[in-house]
């Protein structure tokens, strides 16, 4: 693992954990006195989605941990070397740059709206502008460009699974979003539905 690619990884972590998930949090409770963070500890398919996706966020850290303590560890992630070429380094570095201002645009555009993850307790407006009137899941679109990304500097067996099953969770999570927008705004939703796609 080259040093840029070291340190790319982690500077990126850090900020886009700070920008995309710390910051939201903080701005919206100031806005509005809500706990936008809705996952619990629930026996339901939305808790249970919270759960494994908090815990396979949890291995980008531990992956980029392991190279800074002992890099002859990577040989037990399962490393595709075919892959490891500064080309598509390069494209996972652009990758997850375009993934951060993507998506911190988009939370920006969703305002006092964001959540994460469903809130039954205070319903929010539909939005329809800005980014999400190409997109119906920006943030998730840009998620998953994320752990893309992620992967395409560090491919191995590990990565992989984090963006497969990331790719699931986010599915499956849409899923239950878009029945639950549906219940809420009705026909507005219905008729945004029609008209934008669920990514792009």
């Amino acid at each position: 693992m080259s040093p840029l690619v070291k340190y790319f990884t982690t500077i990126f972590f850090v900020g886009y954990f700070l920008i995309i998930f710390v910051w939201p949090t903080i701005r919206t409770y100031r806005q509005t006195g809500i706990n936008p963070l809705t996952f619990g500890s629930a026996d339901n398919a939305h808790d249970f989605i919270g759960r494994w996706f908090k815990l396979l966020l949890a291995f980008i850290p531990f992956t980029i941990g392991v190279f800074w303590i002992n890099g002859r560890l990577y040989h037990y992630f399962l490393p595709a070397h075919f892959l490891q070429d500064p080309a598509l380094q390069w494209c996972g570095m652009v990758l997850c740059a375009l993934s951060l201002v993507w998506t911190a645009i988009a939370q920006w555009q969703m305002g006092p709206s964001w959540r994460m993850g469903i809130d039954e307790q205070h319903p929010t407006e539909l939005r329809t502008a800005g980014l999400f009137a190409r997109s119906r899941n920006p943030i998730f679109l840009g998620v998953l460009v994320a752990l893309l990304g992620f992967f395409l500097l560090l491919p191995n067996a590990l990565t992989l699974v984090v963006l497969i099953a990331g790719y699931l969770l986010i599915q499956i999570q849409i899923r239950l979003e878009e029945a639950f927008l549906l219940q809420q705004h009705g026909a507005r939703y219905e008729n945004y539905k029609a008209h934008v796609r669920r990514f792009l």
